[in-house]
């Protein structure tokens, strides 16, 4: 066992949440993948972290970039709770109040992006196994992302301002927010659009809406407690539990 993978171990140790199964790898295809083949084989929590996926994927298996030396960390997670979209959007929130981002102006954009004035510097993605089982991946830009490889405003916590970036000790705290977030999640996550309206991307601005028939334009007023994003439009307002919220770079 290498040094990083003990110092993780202790960590999570001394929280009371070190999980059965921790893996720490170079490189990998998926991280999500890696998990999912550990709780085929019976495995209830599970951490597999890399410094760079080959095959890494986004929200409804786009590519997700995944240079070398940022975070790509999975697990698994049990709810009592039938899992729907809030958990991707409880997850976004327990990131934010890790204590090494505190301090740092970061953002939630719905549904599950990690986002900030100057792009997206992390991403989560939620895949249920079962109604109560889900694994969990989250990728995390340590460092800048070179322009040339993006399709969208990307930044990195090194551009945000977060210096000195010790790599084990994110490692465990995103782990550990993951668990909070499934807590929240488990108590009906209390005051959810309170909590993340005042961390939203977009909110009153303008914006466009891609959904499952068509766009709608109009501004973004936030969530509801039950997760779905509300846009104010010519024809009243709008509620939405799935589709693409991109900002409008021009006024309505």
């Amino acid at each position: 066992m290498d040094v990083e993978t003990r110092q993780l171990q202790k960590i999570l140790n001394d929280a009371k949440q070190l999980p059965e199964v921790l893996i720490l790898k170079p490189i990998t295809t998926s991280t999500n993948d890696d998990v999912r083949e550990l709780a085929l084989k019976g495995m209830h929590s599970v951490l597999v972290c890399s410094t760079q996926q080959t095959q890494g994927r986004g929200q409804r298996q786009r590519q997700w970039l995944s240079p070398e030396g940022n975070i790509y960390l999975s697990t698994l997670l049990n709810t009592q709770t039938p899992i729907d979209g809030r958990l991707a959007l409880e997850i976004a929130l327990n990131i934010l109040q890790m204590p090494t981002l505190k301090g740092l102006d970061l953002q939630v954009k719905w549904p599950n992006d990690l986002y900030s004035t100057q792009g997206k510097w992390g991403g989560i993605l939620v895949e249920p196994l079962s109604p109560h089982q889900v694994i969990v991946g989250v990728g995390i830009n340590l460092a800048p992302i070179a322009k040339e490889q993006l399709d969208q405003h990307a930044s990195s916590l090194a551009e945000l301002g977060l210096t000195n970036i010790m790599r084990i000790e994110l490692i465990a705290e995103l782990y550990l927010a993951i668990q909070q977030a499934r807590e929240w999640f488990d108590h009906d996550c209390y005051h959810l659009a309170a909590r993340f309206n005042h961390n939203a991307a977009f909110i009153q601005q303008a914006v466009e809406f891609e959904h499952h028939s068509g766009l709608c334009c109009g501004i973004f007023l936030g969530i509801q407690d039950d997760g779905a994003v509300c846009i104010e439009t010519h024809a009243g307002i709008q509620q939405f539990y799935q589709g693409r919220l991109r900002r409008l770079d021009a006024a309505l």
